[in-house]
């Protein structure tokens, strides 16, 4: 199992997102997707969701909000990727060239219409709701077959 982290950093009513076009061999190609990747040894995901955004970005994020995580059975074809989803409205730094695609701030009320996965267009709705989410979203060929959810209260 592959595990990943994907952040919303917002500001403005506008989302920091990277479109996939630099990186070789990108399961992502074309695709608009929020900053993020895979764990390195020892990380939680706040030390991964961090250092990614970090290296992709240039920005260094304060206290990551996780909204949930999602299990995408064997979506890259080879194993299942489970990922931590994040937003964060707080950061420091300067926005620098990134080696995987263009990083652009998107107006929050356009973001549908740019070229996501499938699933992100349904999940990215969760982010608003004041309840943490475990999904499941199922892609064959990089279609979108089915997806599933439970939403659990953020307090006891």
């Amino acid at each position: 199992m592959q595990l990943a982290t994907l952040c919303y950093i917002k500001k403005n009513n506008q989302t920091l997102m990277l479109h996939r076009v630099k990186k070789e061999n990108d399961i992502h190609e074309g695709k608009w997707n929020g900053l993020g990747g895979k764990f390195e040894a020892g990380e939680t995901p706040e030390e991964c969701i961090i250092r990614e955004v970090k290296e992709e970005s240039g920005l260094n994020i304060i206290n990551p909000k996780l909204h949930g995580f999602i299990s995408f059975p064997l979506f890259d074809e080879i194993q299942d990727w489970f990922v931590f989803i994040f937003s964060a409205n707080e950061f420091t730094g300067h926005i620098i060239e990134s080696d995987e695609g263009i990083l652009k701030w998107i107006d929050d009320e356009k973001l549908s219409f740019l070229n996501l996965w499938e699933g992100d267009k349904i999940f990215m709705n969760w982010l608003n709701r004041d309840q943490l989410f475990s999904a499941k979203f199922i892609y064959k060929n990089k279609n979108l077959i089915t997806h599933s959810v439970n939403f659990h209260a953020t307090t006891i």
